[in-house]
C-alpha cells in the first residue's frame, strides 16, 4: 500500500518480480503447435452407464473418449452410484461431454450418433448398459 500511494497508483494494484530465466528454461524446446479454437457452439451430453463393480473408472472413462471420436472436447466423470436399484456388484457411472466440430454446429442427430458409439464401445469392452 505505501508503495502504490507513492507511485500513485490505484489501491488495487498488483505487482511482481518474474524470473525469465526460470520460464525459458521450463520451457519445451520445440514450438507448440496450438490447436485452433472452433468458433462454434458446443454441445453438451451425459452418459451413465452401469457396469461392474469391478470395473476401474478410469478404464471406462478411456473407452467413453474413444467412442466420443474426435468431436470430444472434454470428457469427465461426475457421478459414481450404486444401490440396490442397479443389482448387486454394479455401478453407474456419469460422465459430462463437451462436443464441438470445428468446422460447423453439431446437429442432434449427430450428439445422438456418438452417445450410441459410446455405449457401444463400452458394451463391448465391459458389458456397459446405459443407465435408464
Amino acid at each position: 500500500p505505501t508503495a502504490c500511494a507513492a507511485l500513485e497508483l490505484p489501491a488495487r494494484t498488483v505487482a511482481l518480480e518474474l524470473d525469465l530465466d526460470a520460464v525459458l528454461a521450463a520451457s519445451p524446446a520445440e514450438p507448440v503447435q496450438v490447436a485452433p479454437v472452433s468458433t462454434y457452439p458446443l454441445a453438451k451430453e451425459d452418459v451413465a452407464l452401469v457396469v461392474d463393480r469391478s470395473v476401474p473408472a478410469a478404464e471406462v472413462l478411456a473407452a467413453v473418449r474413444e467412442g466420443a471420436g474426435e468431436l470430444a472436447e472434454d470428457v469427465r466423470l461426475f457421478d459414481v452410484y450404486t444401490g440396490e436399484q442397479l443389482g448387486p456388484d454394479r455401478k453407474s457411472l456419469a460422465f459430462a461431454l463437451r462436443l464441438r466440430a470445428p468446422d460447423r454446429t453439431l446437429t442432434a442427430e449427430e450428439s445422438a450418433q456418438v452417445r450410441t458409439r459410446i455405449v457401444e464401445v463400452a458394451h463391448d469392452r465391459f458389458g456397459a448398459e446405459l443407465r435408464g
